[in-house]
């Protein structure tokens, strides 16, 4: 038996997250629906001008969300990242402790620098936009992979965001090679469109051969096979991923359990913030594949999940209302 359902590679990020409105992003050159990387002077500049007494504080990143809620269905889950030796980056650690995840992370060594912060902006539609300032985070490397974990892991997570940097697309390749000689599965997300579109040679690199699951949403899943309708993508997604989601949104998602695909209904919902939502699902469908759940019950878990986090402000689930949804599942 191994110790960890999930060991997640990411980046390390503390999410400060506010509501905009469209007219504030035609105001300040904001790019909206996407997930921008910009310097600590532009982030400053933009936090200046946001209202700020109602901002949520706490530990991101794509990957942290996702082994976060891997615990808090009940699940064990550890994550390899790098945060500096600043207040947030203290606040990262205890929050990634009282999340119940496992860590490479050492209070009493963390390097000098500064942690890395996400500014989320969640317009009325619901739609979230992301500035972030990498910090020391972008440093991530090959020696802040912890080996032991991942060969000790049933699946090992990549975050598709480390592929912006040679480093951490060394550490991508690097923690995939020792999964596969651990016997440890690989998933990957690509996290955001314009990962894809800006470095689909970076993610062709990673991926070589297959990995074992792969999570996508349509606009990326099209993106990273040249194709403009999802039936094509879908088919041209088999070459590349031995298993693979594709989240639809309001639609639901589609499984391809590497024999035929399951289509997933959503959950009605009203939405109002997006932020977190692929990252719960993942999550979720994770937890449910490594805890004797089957492709089908893993997704119908994993699209209930998301559904509560789209209807609530933030990326995260409380701890009573992952347990709900479980009881929800198997009545």
């Amino acid at each position: 038996m191994k110790k960890y359902d999930v060991t997640g590679i990411g980046n390390a990020l503390v999410d400060i997250e506010f509501k905009v409105t469209d007219q504030f992003f035609w105001d300040n050159k904001v790019e909206k629906g996407l997930m921008t990387l910009v310097d600590e002077e532009r982030q400053n500049a933009l936090m200046e001008v946001i209202n700020t007494s109602e901002a949520k504080k706490q530990c991101g990143g794509s990957a942290a969300n996702t082994v976060i809620a891997v615990s808090q269905f009940g699940g064990n889950s550890y994550y390899c990242c790098k945060v500096a030796n600043d207040e947030l980056g203290h606040f990262f650690v205890q929050d990634m402790k009282d999340s119940g995840v496992g860590n490479n992370l050492d209070p009493e060594r963390l390097e000098e620098g500064i942690t890395g912060k996400c500014l989320v902006m969640v317009t009325e539609d619901s739609e979230r936009t992301m500035n972030t300032f990498l910090g020391i985070t972008q440093n991530f490397s090959i020696k802040d992979v912890n080996e032991s974990a991942i060969k000790d892991s049933k699946y090992l997570f990549i975050e598709g965001y480390l592929v912006t940097s040679p480093n951490g697309k060394e550490a991508m390749m690097h923690a995939k090679k020792i999964a596969e000689s651990a016997g440890t599965k690989v998933a990957l997300t690509f996290s955001d469109p314009a990962m894809v579109k800006y470095f689909k040679s970076n993610f062709e690199d990673v991926i070589g051969p297959s990995v074992d699951l792969l999570f996508a949403n349509e606009e990326e899943a099209m993106l990273f096979t040249n194709k403009d309708n999802l039936l094509e993508a879908r088919e041209e997604l088999k070459k590349a991923a031995k298993h693979f989601i594709i989240t639809q949104g309001k639609n639901g998602a589609m499984i391809y359990d590497g024999d035929t695909f399951i289509d997933i209904e959503p959950y009605k919902t009203t939405a109002i913030d997006s932020n977190g939502a692929g990252d719960m699902f993942a999550g979720a469908f994770m937890y449910g594949i490594t805890n004797g759940h089957n492709y089908a019950s893993s997704g119908k878990l994993a699209s209930m999940a998301s559904s509560k986090i789209v209807s609530q402000f933030g990326p995260r689930l409380k701890w009573h209302e992952a347990k709900e949804i479980l009881a929800r599942l198997n009545p």
